[in-house]
């Protein structure tokens, strides 16, 4: 599927055995977590264990838009995301496509669509050549070039305690002034 950044690959984190197929299409192991698209704040919120307002503020500063918050996971959420268990990075795209799927199936766990640290291919149609037939369907939302999201740890309640895990377009910076 699409989203503003690059394309992923995406699979509903309840249904059995769904995001096991993800790990396994990338040739990654569990180790590298998947992230999980929401709708909107309110839906991606809902799966963090108390938010701070500090998280709430940077969620409707930069959301929608490319920026994954890691969050303390709501206890007994039961999503197979990968380890650890206790956090999920949680995003709010700002691509229509994805936000009205989440709307309508719920959050949806998501990767680049890509094998394990190749480059993501640009294009619904090479996404679908490299995994054939081991994804189910291909939404074609146009070309998606953009740097993937800017990935912060923002488990401590003190935003002076967050940490950049992946740079994207956000800077840390942005977010302590949001």
């Amino acid at each position: 599927m699409p989203t503003e950044t690059v394309y992923g690959l995406g699979a509903l984190p309840a249904a059995a055995g769904a995001t096991a197929k993800i790990f396994e299409l990338k040739g990654r192991t569990a180790d590298v977590p998947l992230a999980v698209l929401c709708a909107d704040a309110d839906q991606a919120l809902a799966l963090a264990d108390e938010p701070s307002a500090a998280v709430e503020r940077a969620a409707k500063a930069f959301w929608p838009g490319p920026l994954t918050l890691v969050l303390r996971r709501r206890p007994g959420l039961g999503y197979e995301l990968g380890e650890p268990a206790t956090t999920i990075g949680l995003r709010c795209p700002d691509h229509e496509v994805v936000r009205v799927l989440a709307a309508e199936v719920g959050p949806i766990a998501v990767t680049s669509a890509n094998l394990h640290g190749q480059p993501t291919p640009a294009t619904a149609p090479a996404v679908a050549a490299l995994f054939g037939d081991g994804v189910t369907a291909v939404i074609d939302g146009g070309p998606c070039t953009g740097l993937p999201s800017t990935v912060v740890d923002a488990t401590a309640d003190d935003p002076a305690a967050w940490k950049v895990l992946r740079q994207g377009a956000i800077t840390l910076e942005d977010l302590l002034r949001g």
